[in-house]
């Protein structure tokens, strides 16, 4: 057992009292100081008050189940190492797991031997990129598109401005967002993104400002919010057209005045953050609908980033892919040295709903099934190749027809209904096909109903 790993901190997560204590006790014989929690909820709690180096949790527990725990550590705490323990044979959960970016995943029963090794990497890895700020990553290409979003992060980055991040899902609108930071004078301190869309409206003051104990049912101790936990660092603020309104107020008086109020506390705290809003939805379109104040709109519009959707600069697709391969090796271990011909000219002609996320989805489920050094039409997913010539004017029972004249509304509006129908009525799947959050197409089936009803 080397040096950091003798220092480094671990949370275990299980509710079986059996194999939390044993457990506990084998990486303590180890070399490491274990924290223990019974489930996810007592694990968030843990992980407010001090970070380990690695969370280790089992699957399912009451209350709040590992990927439960994962996703809300993903959310709250960026890329803190998790490994995540499966059922024999469970792929579903393997599936889940990579879906939720676990750092990786051991199957029970536990072998020391397997666990001791992986274990090991994660917090040697995490130590590694503790040391030195990480350097801030890049928004990939050389289309000019590419060329001028860079110079104008170089160009705000060192300011304490906000920046509103606008463009479709999956377009790298956090990438941006911690190239700003990365290249800030805040760099060494903390940068901190939530999802808006992700957090129940119940939660969202809790979640951004804290609470005290006793601020509410099940508040049962302090909790730090995300303004507290980003203190001298960079908060983002994803989906920000998601937050409820009377959230959205006291917001905007905590960027005006940089002080904030935990709820049930009657103290203010002074709070050092910079702020950075990003939304897949055009404002001012979402200031138009109500559902995101206008006051607030203009504090956080001080500089308009837009990043433009992946067909609109399909010269960058093999930049990108040469990233992400990279990446993805590192990741699942494998050594696929470059994407075919014959799936280039498939990514060249798909029109990419989902932008650079689905591309890095579609690579990485060839990466995984890929046997040799070069990625084939076989290794993508059943059907991605027939539809990507057709994907801008489909010619079979999927296409939606537009009328000439057909405002953008009504479009959109008959894009949704077709993927509804497509995909069974089925909205999470719906909304993961045409790249939005699931609250976005709920309030738009709102709008659709409400629209229906008044006629």
């Amino acid at each position: 057992m080397n040096a950091s790993s003798q220092r480094a901190r671990v949370l275990v997560v299980d509710d079986e009292p059996n194999e939390r204590h044993g457990l506990a006790e084998l990486l303590e014989a180890w070399g490491y100081t274990v924290d223990a929690a019974a489930d996810g909820v007592e694990a968030l709690e843990i992980l407010g008050r001090s970070l380990p180096q690695a969370v280790l949790t089992d699957i399912r527990m009451p209350r709040l189940d590992g990927l439960q725990l994962l996703a809300r550590i993903r959310q709250r705490y960026g890329a803190l190492p998790v490994l995540v323990l499966t059922g024999q044979g469970s792929k579903e959960a393997v599936i889940e797991c990579l879906r939720l970016r676990a750092s990786d995943y051991v199957e029970k029963p536990i072998r020391a031997e397997e666990l001791k090794p992986r274990l090991a990497d994660l917090v040697r890895a995490a130590s590694e990129s503790a040391a030195p700020p990480p350097a801030a990553p890049a928004y990939v290409g050389a289309s000019e598109s590419a060329r001028q979003i860079r110079a104008l992060v170089e160009q705000v980055a060192p300011t304490t401005a906000s920046v509103l991040i606008t463009g479709e899902s999956g377009t790298g609108k956090e990438v941006v967002a911690r190239m700003i930071h990365g290249l800030s004078p805040r760099r060494e301190r903390t940068f901190l993104a939530i999802n808006c869309s992700a957090i129940p409206e119940s939660l969202m003051e809790s979640e951004i400002f804290g609470h005290e104990k006793g601020a509410f049912t099940g508040a049962q101790e302090r909790r730090a919010g995300c303004f507290e936990l980003a203190e001298g660092g960079t908060l983002l603020l994803d989906e920000i057209g998601e937050m409820p309104l009377a959230t959205q107020a006291k917001l905007l008086r905590v960027l005006e005045d940089r002080h904030l109020r935990r709820l049930g506390s009657k103290q203010e705290i002074a709070v050092n953050v910079r702020v950075l809003a990003a939304t897949n939805r055009p404002p001012a379109e979402a200031v138009a609908a109500g559902q995101l104040r206008g006051d607030l709109y203009y504090r956080l519009n001080v500089f308009h980033l837009h990043l433009p959707p992946l067909r609109e600069h399909r010269e960058d697709l093999p930049a990108l892919c040469a990233v992400l391969l990279a990446q993805l090796n590192q990741r699942h271990h494998r050594a696929v040295a470059q994407v075919g011909p014959e799936v280039m000219n498939v990514f060249a002609h798909y029109r990419w709903p989902g932008n650079v996320r689905e591309l890095r989805n579609a690579l990485e489920r060839a990466v995984i099934v890929a046997s040799g050094p070069v990625l084939e039409l076989g290794h993508l997913a059943p059907g991605f190749g027939a539809a990507a010539p057709s994907a801008a004017v489909p010619d079979d029972g999927d296409s939606v027809r537009v009328p000439l004249g057909a405002t953008v509304d009504e479009a959109e509006r008959l894009l949704i209904l077709k993927t509804l129908e497509r995909e069974g009525n089925n909205k999470t799947r719906s909304a993961e096909r045409l790249g939005i959050s699931l609250k976005t197409l709920q309030n738009k089936l709102k709008e659709y109903a409400a629209r229906e009803s008044a006629r």
